[in-house]
Formats: structure tokens, sequence, C-alpha cells
């Protein structure tokens, strides 16, 4: 598989710093992997993020447009049901923020992929994920005087390891919520820094990728930009 990788990397175009346009599309990039099963699949999990992302921000009105990789227009616009993994019921535990349920089931979910399919970088990611949102939901929890318990999701998912002092102080000073979004994205765009795979050839190398990808998407849409370049 080594060297079938070799060539899925080595095939895809280099990405620039947080900022630039992304090159391709991660529907593009899902295509390029479709000679490759199981690293396809994991880059659909992590895609699916920002599906669910996009479905957040458009109905609560942020969101004009929708441009969503694996589920359907009508999936991200709650015209559809999502998939069944995904469903109210998955996650049993109540929130105060009814949206928080649907978060939960998709990291659990991930998580359980990731021991399926026995993918450290995945649970490593999981683990940074759950803990920087829920470091933020506490923040804002905080600063409203609220019962923070009550907004923190999967938090037995989340690396304790971590702190997040200065993402949130850099975070809480930011004068728009897109500036404090693109925080946040810088925030994880560092996590890419320390957990880089280059030239390795692995796994590893195309979910970073996969990453970089979505958060310069994400950076894109925060800054009002065209859409990313054909591939």
């Amino acid at each position: 598989m080594l060297g079938r990788l070799r060539y899925f990397i080595t095939a895809l175009p280099g990405l620039g710093t947080l900022g630039t346009v992304p090159p391709i599309g991660l529907a593009e990039l899902l295509e390029h992997l479709s000679g490759a099963p199981r690293p396809r699949h994991l880059v659909e999990t992590i895609a699916l993020l920002d599906d669910l992302e996009q479905r957040e921000a458009y109905l609560a009105g942020e969101l004009k447009q929708v441009e969503p990789t694996v589920l359907t227009v009508e999936q991200v616009k709650g015209e559809s049901p999502l998939p069944g993994f995904l469903s109210p019921e998955a996650s049993p535990h109540s929130y105060t923020i009814e949206l928080d349920r649907l978060w939960a089931s998709y990291f659990h979910h991930v998580y359980q992929l990731a021991g399926e399919e026995d993918c450290e970088f995945l649970r490593r990611w999981v683990g940074f994920e759950v803990a920087l949102r829920n470091a933020l939901a506490v923040a804002r929890a905080r600063k409203l005087e609220l019962d923070e318990s009550g907004f923190v999701v999967a938090p037995e998912l989340a690396d304790p390891t971590l702190d997040f002092a200065n993402v949130i102080s850099e975070w809480s000073v930011a004068k728009t919520p897109l500036a404090g979004l693109q925080v946040v994205i810088r925030a994880r765009w560092d996590w890419c820094d320390a957990h880089e795979a280059w030239f390795s050839f692995t796994e590893d190398e195309i979910l970073v990728y996969a990453l970089r990808l979505m958060l310069l998407e994400q950076w894109r849409r925060t800054s009002g930009e065209g859409k990313p370049a054909e591939g």
C-alpha cells in the first residue's frame, strides 16, 4: 500500500499557507482517492465535519449557500434526514443546546471508526477537536454566567493534556464573530503543523492534507472570497 499511497500523495497539488486559495475542493480530493478506499473513507469522515458546520451556519442564517462534500444539499439545509448514526437517538445524553447532541453523535462515530480502523491519527484529532470546542463552550458559558456543564460535548473523548489558554484569550478579544472564528481556524492549522507527516507517504499525510484543505476552504468562507480554483 505504501507504493500506492506515494502515487496518490505526490499527485496532489501543493497547499499554500493559511489564507491562500485552496487548489482543489474536498470533493475533488475524494475523487482523487477513489482508488484508495480506506484513506478515502477516513477523509470522508473528516469532510463530514465541514458539512455539519455548514449545516449549522445555514440553519442559523449565517450562510446563504452550502457546498457539501459528503451530505446532500437537502440534508445540509435540514430538508432531508441525516444519516442514522447522526440521529438524535444516537446520543441519549441531555444537552442545553440540542444541536450539541448531533455533535456528540458525530465525534463518537469518528472515535469508534478510528478504533475499528486502528487509526491513531483520527483518535488524536478527535481528542484535539473535542477539547478545543469544549474549551470555547466553557469560555462562552462563563462569560454569560451560565452553568458550563450543560455546554460541553463528549468530554470523555477530549484530550485532557491540551491547554487552550492562549487561543481562548485571543478569541475572547476578537472584534467580530468572524474574527473569532478565524482565531479558531488558526489553532486548528497550528495543530496540523504539530502533526505533519510530510514525505512519510503514509495515510497520516493524506489526512493532514484533507484537514488543511478543509481549513483553507473555511477561511475562504469567513473572508467572503470566491470559490476555490478548479482542480
